[in-house]
């Protein structure tokens, strides 16, 4: 009788302990979500015209890399919150982790620099053909194999985004060339994070990760904000930035970068890209009440649905075999948590008898 009600009340503990981690998993998922959609309507307001006026993405994305740096230094080196793992060499630096710096900084460079030409629903619309770019450039790194299912995938996000973007009602080719830059951006960033990962064996804490590649950001960004935007910056004088509104976006875009990261230590990188389906959905919808640029014809939604759709096929077929690794390593965690309870009853069995 008191073994049975203590196996109820261990069995009640680890099924409130199941409800809190299943509940703390999805705080962090909708804190993402918001973050998320929350930095892009904040870009474009603060370079919106008719808003803050701060028509200078370069110049911004230096500031959000210069604040991630500074705040990332003074956590590890100065207050020492958070310990930088060791073993990261100067060949892998060189080989590994400036690439992806100077990625980083090509995509937010030119997916800020997108929202001066076009509106933030055709620019979510655009991203929608970010897996056709990852999966091409993770064939040609031989990270990925082509096959004619994905091959059909490929084919359905393409044409969804070229059925959106004929829907658009005023398409900035400028803004699109962009956009598509960034995706570009974005992709090589992944490919080369995948490398990093699988092949240099350095596993790195959300913090380390930004303490190792921002600098780079900053130095990839310094260059071509000297040559494309300081002399605009000196000739128009002073700008409307109000330095709490500066300092509140660059605090935004580190915690986003941080839940990143957090949400990925709880779950997969193949969760961020789903829970991006919804972000998504997220931003298209509400840009349309929010911002007056932004008009949605049935076109452009049907361009976008079609490409939703191969997007979620996409992530399906990369969810069966991570699924299937993830229920292969936690059988084997189980297999040895039992066999060393196994081992462990036999002796106290005998220390009894005796």
């Amino acid at each position: 009788m008191a073994g049975g009600g203590g196996d109820r009340l261990v069995t009640g503990d680890a099924a409130r302990r199941e409800k809190k981690e299943w509940i703390l998993t999805y705080v962090y998922l909708l804190i993402y979500v918001g973050l998320s959609s929350g930095q892009i309507f904040f870009n474009k307001w603060v370079l919106s015209s008719k808003e803050i006026n701060f028509p200078y993405p370069v110049a911004l994305t230096l500031l959000h890399m210069l604040f991630s740096s500074v705040l990332c230094f003074l956590i590890t080196r100065v207050f020492k919150i958070v310990q930088v793992e060791q073993g990261m060499s100067s060949d892998i630096y060189i080989k590994s982790v400036i690439p992806i710096g100077a990625m980083f900084a090509l995509t937010l460079w030119l997916g800020n620099s997108a929202y001066l030409y076009i509106s933030v629903a055709f620019a979510q619309m655009l991203k929608a053909i970010m897996p056709v770019a990852v999966f091409i450039l993770g064939v040609a790194a031989h990270l990925e194999v082509m096959s004619c299912r994905m091959f059909f995938i490929m084919f359905v996000i393409s044409f969804g985004v070229v059925v959106a973007s004929y829907g658009e009602v005023s398409i900035s080719w400028v803004g699109v060339i962009y956009q598509m830059g960034g995706v570009i951006g974005e992709a090589l960033r992944l490919i080369f994070m995948e490398i990093f990962v699988k092949k240099k064996g350095i596993k790195l804490n959300p913090i380390s990760m930004m303490y190792y590649v921002s600098p780079c950001s900053v130095v990839c960004l310094f260059i071509p904000w000297l040559f494309l935007e300081k002399s605009k910056m000196d000739d128009t004088g002073s700008w409307n930035f109000p330095p709490v509104i500066l300092v509140l976006n660059c605090v935004c875009t580190f915690a986003l970068n941080m839940s990143v990261f957090l949400v990925i230590s709880r779950t997969s990188a193949l969760t961020i890209r789903v829970t991006g389906v919804v972000r998504d959905w997220v931003v298209v919808l509400l840009s349309s009440f929010i911002f007056i640029d932004t008009k949605l014809t049935p076109i452009n939604l049907l361009g976008y649905v079609i490409a939703i759709a191969g997007v979620v096929a996409y992530n399906n077929h990369k969810l069966k075999p991570e699924s299937s690794k993830i229920i292969d390593e936690e059988s084997q965690e189980t297999n040895a948590s039992n066999s060393n309870n196994d081992e462990e009853i036999p002796l106290v069995s005998i220390t009894r008898k005796a």
